[in-house]
């Protein structure tokens, strides 16, 4: 009986491991689900049918973004893989869960957004947001698993989440209408009293979800107003809640 449960003890972890080593050679390896790479500078990208040249423009537009981040590194490579008939979008929003795009170790996945190469859009639930800003926020990301590397990265890092997601909200809209912090914080407040919905519109027309507009606004304060670098803003352990007041106390004093 014994020998029995040991036997298949041993199968059910040899199955385990199996499974475990072919989806992880998938996930890292996205040209075994795709017809075609292109590599054009340092990005690969993965694609089925011909890649779209307005693809490209907002792809070299988000990349000309990322380059004023602290931690750009001109000499990492990027994989982009466009959800065009290959499988591999769906197996990477089956592993890490449904967003509008997906982004761990060097990799940016066009999974559940829907994406609109003419007019610079991405449609995800119903909302439309600006396609080359969330491009280069995912690719900061990318930026900042490069710095940190597995174990400091979130999630296992467990930075708090208004510096992770503030960091690429900042530097991928610093160029837009609404980078602004003043104005920013104006704009905030308003859409707070007057709609509430949990997203915001911005002056382009496309939208952000309230909570990540927060979540820039708090970092743009930091980096911009109190002079914090992103690294030593990741290290500082004053809590959301004082920088939050503090911000707002700036706020105020700005428009007395």
């Amino acid at each position: 009986m014994k020998r029995q449960f040991k036997k298949w003890t041993f199968r059910i972890l040899f199955t385990g491991l199996l499974i475990f080593g072919l989806l992880t050679m998938f996930i890292l390896s996205p040209i075994l689900l795709y017809a075609h790479k292109t590599v054009i500078g340092n990005y690969s990208i993965y694609h089925n049918k011909p890649i779209n040249k307005n693809f490209l423009l907002i792809l070299e537009q988000s990349n000309s973004i990322i380059k004023s981040s602290e931690i750009y590194d001109k000499d990492l490579k990027m994989d982009i893989c466009l959800k065009d008939g290959s499988k591999y979008p769906g197996l990477i929003e089956m592993v890490f869960g449904r967003d509008l795009m997906s982004c761990f170790y060097n990799k940016v996945v066009f999974t559940s957004g829907e994406p609109n190469f003419y007019n610079n859009s991405i449609k995800f639930d119903g909302h439309i947001l600006n396609l080359k800003e969330m491009l280069a926020h995912a690719q900061v990301h990318c930026l900042e698993f490069n710095h940190y590397g597995l174990w400091k990265s979130n999630p296992i890092g467990n930075y708090p989440k208004w510096k992770w997601e503030g960091y690429p909200e900042y530097i991928g809209r610093q160029k837009s209408y609404d980078s602004n912090l003043k104005e920013g914080l104006k704009t905030l407040f308003y859409n707070e009293q007057i709609k509430n919905t949990g997203w915001l519109t911005l002056t382009d027309g496309t939208e952000i979800l309230v909570t990540y507009f927060k979540y820039r606004l708090l970092t743009q304060y930091c980096l911009e107003i109190k002079k914090l670098e992103f690294v030593k803003l990741l290290e500082d352990t004053t809590s959301e809640e004082i920088v939050t007041q503090e911000m707002l106390n700036w706020y105020n004093n700005q428009i007395k």
